[in-house]
């Protein structure tokens, strides 16, 4: 069975790589789980499918992971043409200043993908403070600690992939 991790990462689908994926596939069942939980949630609370599949294509685009990027841009299209007015897919674009929950929360995903050391309870505050709740912070931050993730084991399986 192929996951996502492995289709965007360009796992081939014979060879070690494949092998040692196979063994570890308690493991990939795992991660295509959290997949699922991350990006399409039964309780979505305030963070609706398309502006998590938006700030997954944004995260996997500031990484330059191309497969996630796919991925996430084709997950994203499936919306309609409406699920991302302010083009937040698109690294460098904002919601305009008067959307404060959007920004707020486009610069949390920035920061954790791009400078995760610098990262703190200023920038959890800074959620708080534009009125996004204790769920949606914790919804939030666990699809982006899962999408950084999935983009750092991509790219080690890519780079594996490649020296086969």
């Amino acid at each position: 069975m192929s996951h996502v991790l492995e289709t965007a990462a360009g796992v081939p689908s014979s060879g070690p790589l494949a092998e040692a994926l196979t063994m570890r596939g308690k493991l990939m069942e795992l991660t295509q789980a959290s997949y699922e939980a991350a990006l399409l949630p039964s309780d979505a609370g305030n963070l609706p499918a398309n502006l998590r599949a938006a700030l997954a294509c944004r995260m996997a685009r500031i990484c330059q992971q191309s497969g996630l990027t796919q991925h996430y841009a084709d997950l994203l299209a499936g919306y309609g043409d409406d699920a991302d007015p302010y083009q937040l897919a698109l690294p460098g674009e904002m919601p305009p200043a008067d959307e404060q929950r959007l920004v707020a929360m486009v610069d949390y995903v920035d920061l954790v993908t791009e400078r995760p050391r610098d990262a703190s309870e200023a920038t959890i505050s800074s959620l708080r403070t534009v009125g996004i709740d204790e769920a949606d912070i914790v919804r939030l931050a666990g699809l982006v600690a899962f999408v950084n993730y999935q983009l750092r084991v991509a790219a080690v399986l890519s780079v594996m992939g490649k020296s086969q």
